[in-house]
């Protein structure tokens, strides 16, 4: 496998961004140096006699790797790591945690030089003395040198976990964690002004921050000087400037600083993602692959499923530089020692004692007589029946269907699931220098989202989840989530933990009935999928946690049968057999418990297969292990809710009491601000940086302060949707369907302007249309609307503008429409899909004169029936262009390389035509009419730029000014 660059020294140079690769194995030839071109971000190769000169000339510093490149139209930004920590080490080789990154412009040279200057300044900084020891003596970071050309680092350099390269006073056992939430506090204003001002540093006490799940590392920063060294860094511009002729949407750019802010965050403060420069963390000890060669390069034969940063790696990719394409995998990786002895001596305190847990309940118990933990124990006074070894977590969070909770929920048509993760823990000794010929045993379970489609509000603390879409669809989606699983692990044990009472019984019902459905259809007992519907709230209510051993007297021998795998010299000897899968509602608090019970369970059987009775040993606490595992929890719960786990205390102690329940409250409160303020944005960076959208995503943004789900296909639901609208509403077979269209269109019928529209189904055959109005959660037609082309008196088409509180909505060439005038008649049919089915013809029927009026008029009753005025379909044209992102449109660096279609008005002008076409077809009286007299097209504005801006009340630029204050 090629070398990764352990480091990568940056300068601006005249005519692009120079990076040198600085490699460590000494036996490799020394890779090129590759240029960023000013302008188009172009990345090509140069020789190596061009690096030092350039180098000494130019500002310069020393990054750990490349993370990508971040492009907006235009504007690209070079992202790199600055500062990491060494978490773990598997194999003798180490693995990394990011915690800051810098963004770099690669617009000019003036531009870029700046911001490498206040890089290597804030490095400096970093790296002095005084701030060693004032800032860094509770991080363990590591920071490269602000400037350096040397070819070679030697590896002695990468230490052992938790040590620092300058930090004199880092402690190995201190554990450095961090939030989304807590970086909102230390950077203010990457939320909007309104949460810059809630989470402002004198709101928060520091015993408030630890209860929330917050770490208090920053807390020993002062705030001048943490203000000062944001200053310095200085990489992202507080407004970008737009040129005259700038291409690109006026939103994305406005938004670009909001965006470098937040990628800042997510790929650095957040703490959240790891890297190794040898070992493949995306993949298990079970799903190893090891590369057909040994040119293959690392990004190559990663899991693409944990690879998070492909898509902004994929130019350097493109441009073969192998050394620089590091990949990133966000979750957790964490380790801890630990010693066990074979024989551990007997110990007679006088007494007989209970269990630990139940010992710790007791009154009055509340300073035990605990000796100091096996781990700390040194090699040297270790008993010959005393072996250490390591524990090692990596979860891996999925980037399909990747989010934060509530913005990404359940399944989606590929079989994908929201907060999908999947977790691995690895018993292998403690040795100083590995032993090859060791055994190493690895634990893999999985956890995600309810493989079913619904959704649930974030403007509650505990929202009902809306099921959506037809149960055939959510069955297709289930089955291909089963069968992903059972492909890559073999056999699956699901554990469903959420209520079997209340607002989640419907759909943890859902969910029994879809499983009994799939094991019905299997052909055989070995296809069938075991399930357990374990009601963790009513089985621990009391906040006895402890009652989760009932869970494991019914699934222990399913664990035992599934068993782990076992590798030596890295050849595997056992494989594990299948997988446990685990959800609760949002697969976090309640997940996190039973798979740590479940972790303890196997490592118990690994142990004791060794010869270690886990039992009978002196430590019965295991802090090393719930320490660990609590640490996951909270790590995978920040990533998905932005706080840390709820029932920590529980996992970290196996100890539940009021204090604990209080913190979950206050948790509860936090993941309702974040899930109202701040995650809108955030998730819509998360699909950006993973190339799951384009630019105009930002467009979308500005105008609802929130995004669409890019992995449900609008596109296959709207042809899903015309061909069962189809189906139901035309019921004369005689009727030719000439095709189908989706369009927004008032919700009040017979009505131009609404406040609110809604996406409805227009279907056209030889003699009718049909207006649909859909139910797209349930996959149902509302109500549907028949017009005779027979009674069709115009169609006009223009400008249809409904609100001027975005850029987007201003566009007068992209906001256009229709209206369809027709004289109902007895043949134009309403039906409104109710329980009891109802329908009315268009025309009202004539009410017979009564009395002596009556008696009078009974010859010319015909003259008492009224008129009915012409009735109006207002249709407003869908964008053409989409911000999802087109797969074949990729690698294409013409912005805004989104699906492309027929525009707006094309559409909306062929679509007028044909309506005209058919109408003068079905009325006689035109027929044979001479052209300018046959014409019911009428080009106009049905409402202008003007009109609009006039139509648009105070009330609603007062509240979506608001919102922008709020959400951007």
């Amino acid at each position: 496998m090629p070398s990764l660059a352990r480091k990568v020294a940056i300068c601006a140079a005249v005519d692009g961004l120079i990076l040198q690769p600085l490699n460590t194995r000494k036996d490799q030839r020394a890779p090129p140096l590759y240029r960023i071109k000013y302008g188009d971000a172009s990345i090509t190769a140069l020789s190596k006699d061009a690096g030092p000169s350039t180098l000494e000339s130019n500002p310069s510093f020393e990054a750990f790797g490349i993370v990508g490149l971040v492009t907006v139209f235009r504007y690209s930004y070079l992202v790199s790591i600055t500062r990491r920590q060494q978490v773990a080490q598997i194999r003798g080789l180490p693995i990394y945690l990011v915690t800051e990154v810098a963004l770099t412009p690669c617009s000019s040279q003036q531009d870029a030089s700046t911001a490498i200057a206040k890089t290597a300044e804030a490095l400096d900084a970093r790296a002095s003395p005084q701030n060693t020891d004032d800032e860094e003596s509770t991080t363990e970071d590591e920071a490269p040198e602000s400037r350096g050309s040397a070819d070679e680092i030697d590896d002695s350099a990468e230490s052992a976990p938790g040590t620092a390269e300058w930090s004199t006073k880092a402690s190995p056992n201190t554990t450095a964690r961090s939030s989304i939430a807590e970086d909102v506090i230390s950077r203010r204003g990457s939320y909007g002004r309104f949460a810059q001002r809630w989470f402002s540093r004198a709101g928060w006490a520091q015993d408030q921050k630890r209860n929330m799940g917050l770490s208090p590392e920053q807390a020993v920063l002062d705030s001048a000087s943490d203000e000062a060294l944001d200053k310095k860094r200085g990489a992202v511009p507080a407004k970008v400037p737009i040129p005259d002729d700038a291409a690109g949407s006026q939103a994305a750019l406005a938004l670009l600083p909001k965006l470098l802010r937040s990628t800042q965050i997510l790929f650095g403060t957040s703490r959240t993602f790891y890297y190794s420069y040898d070992f493949d963390i995306t993949r298990s000890l079970a799903n190893a692959k090891v590369p057909a060669t040994a040119t293959v390069p690392m990004h190559n034969h990663v899991d693409s499923n944990y690879f998070w940063n492909r898509y902004i790696m994929q130019p350097f990719i493109d441009a073969g530089a192998d050394t620089l394409a590091l990949p990133l995998m966000q979750g957790f990786v964490g380790q801890r020692s630990f010693v066990v002895d074979s024989h551990p001596p007997q110990v007679d305190d006088g007494s007989v004692k209970d269990s630990v847990e139940m010992s710790d309940f007791a009154p009055g118990n509340t300073t035990a007589n605990v000796s100091p933990p096996r781990s700390e124990k040194a090699t040297a006074d270790m008993r010959p029946s005393e072996k250490r070894f390591d524990i090692t977590i990596i979860s891996r969070r999925s980037i399909k269907r990747a989010g934060l909770r509530y913005l990404r929920r359940g399944i989606d048509e590929q079989g994908n699931v929201a907060n999908s993760v999947e977790t691995e823990q690895i018993l292998s000794p403690a040795d100083p220098a590995w032993d090859p010929n060791a055994k190493v045993n690895s634990f893999v379970q999985i956890r995600g989202s309810f493989p079913l489609f619904f959704t649930q509000s974030p403007y509650s603390l505990k929202p009902a989840p809306v099921m959506q879409h037809s149960p055939d669809s959510n069955f297709a989606a289930l089955k291909k989530h089963i069968e992903g699983i059972k492909r890559k692990y073999g056999d699956l044990q699901i554990v469903n933990l959420v209520e079997k009472h209340g607002v989640e019984a419907t759909i943890g019902r859902q969910y029994e009935q879809s499983i009994e459905r799939l094991n019905n259809e299997a052909s055989s007992d070995q296809e069938k999928v075991a399930y357990e519907w374990f009601d963790f709230h009513a089985v621990c209510r009391g906040m006895k946690f402890e009652n989760v051993s009932f869970l494991l007297e019914i699934l222990g021998k399913k664990l035992e049968s599934l068993g782990s795998t076992m590798a030596v010299d890295d050849k595997v000897m056992e494989r594990q057999t299948g997988v446990l899968r685990t959800n609760c509602m949002d697969c976090l608090d309640r997940t996190n418990v039973c798979q740590s019970s479940f972790g303890k369970y196997m490592l118990d059987q690994q142990l004791k297969a060794q010869g270690f009775d886990m039992a009978v040993q002196a430590d019965q606490e295991n802090a090393w292990f719930n320490t660990l595992w609590a640490d996951n929890g909270d790590a995978i719960s920040k990533q998905y809710a932005s706080t840390g786990a709820m029932k920590g205390d529980y996992t970290r102690t196996r100890k539940r009491n009021y204090r604990g329940a209080l913190t979950d409250a206050g948790l509860s409160l936090t993941r309702l601000f974040n899930g109202m303020f701040n995650d809108f944005f955030l998730q819509t960076t998360i699909d950006f940086l993973l190339g799951n959208v384009t630019s105009l995503v930002f467009e979308e943004f500005e105008a609802n302060m929130m995004t669409k789900d890019p992995a449900v296909s609008m596109q296959n639901m709207r042809q899903q949707a015309i061909e069962l609208c189809q189906k139901r509403v035309v019921a004369d077979d005689a009727e030719e369907f000439i095709g189908g269209w989706t369009f927004l269109t008032p919700t009040t019928p017979d009505s131009i302007r609404a406040t609110t529209l809604e996406e409805a189904v227009l279907l056209l055959t030889d003699v009718a249309l049909y207006l649909c109005r859909f139910d797209w959660n349930l996959d149902k037609i509302s109500s549907f609307e028949r017009v005779d082309l027979a009674h069709v008196q115009k169609v006009k088409f223009g400008t249809y503008i409904t609100s001027t509180i975005s850029s987007a909505q201003l566009d007068e060439m992209r906001n256009v429409g229709l209206v369809i005038e027709y004289k109902p008649g007895s043949t134009d049919v309403t039906r409104v899909n109710t329980r009891s089915l109802s329908s009315m013809s268009g025309t009202p029927k004539a009410q017979d004169p009564t009395g002596f009026v009556g008696f009078l008029s009974r010859a010319g009753r015909a003259q008492a029936v009224v008129e009915p005025p012409p009735r109006r379909i207002a249709l407003k044209a869908l964008h053409s262009q989409s911000s999802v992102a087109d797969p074949a449109a990729a690698r294409n660096k013409d912005e805004p390389g989104a699906i492309t279609r027929l525009t707006e008005i094309q559409e909306v002008v062929l679509i007028a035509a044909e309506i005209e076409r058919l109408a003068i077809h079905n009325q006689p009286r035109l027929a044979g009419a001479k052209p300018e007299d046959a014409n019911l097209i009428e080009k106009g504005d049905i409402i202008s730029l003007a009109e609009a801006r006039k139509n648009t009340g105070l009330l609603e630029q007062l509240g979506h000014t608001i919102k922008k204050l709020v959400w951007a």
